[in-house]
C-alpha cells in the first residue's frame, strides 16, 4: 500500500510543477488547499495546462462541467490523477 502512496504523491508533485510552469505561478504558492480563483489562471492558462497534462501523460481531459466544478488545485489534480490512473490501468 505505501508504494501506491509514494506513486501518488509523485504523480501529484509532477502535476504541480506542470501546472506551476503553464500556469506562470510560482510553485510555492501551489498547495493542494490552494483556490484556483485565488491564483488568478486566465482560462487561456487553463487549456495549456490541461494540454500540458494531455500531452505527458497521453490522456484526454475534457473541458466539461467536472472541469467546471473544480474549485481548488487538489480538484484538479485529483481529476488529473484518475484520468491517468485510468489510463494507465486499461
Amino acid at each position: 500500500m505505501r508504494n501506491v502512496d509514494a506513486n501518488t504523491e509523485k504523480l501529484e508533485q509532477e502535476l504541480l510543477d506542470l501546472v506551476a510552469e503553464e500556469g506562470m505561478i510560482e510553485r510555492e504558492t501551489l498547495t493542494p488547499e490552494a483556490a484556483l480563483a485565488d491564483l488568478d489562471i486566465a482560462s487561456a492558462d487553463f487549456i495549456m495546462i490541461l494540454m500540458a497534462i494531455e500531452e505527458k501523460y497521453g490522456v484526454y481531459i475534457s473541458v466539461d462541467n467536472e472541469m467546471t466544478e473544480l474549485k481548488t488545485v487538489q480538484d484538479l489534480l485529483a481529476v488529473a490523477s484518475r484520468k491517468i490512473r485510468e489510463k494507465s490501468d486499461a
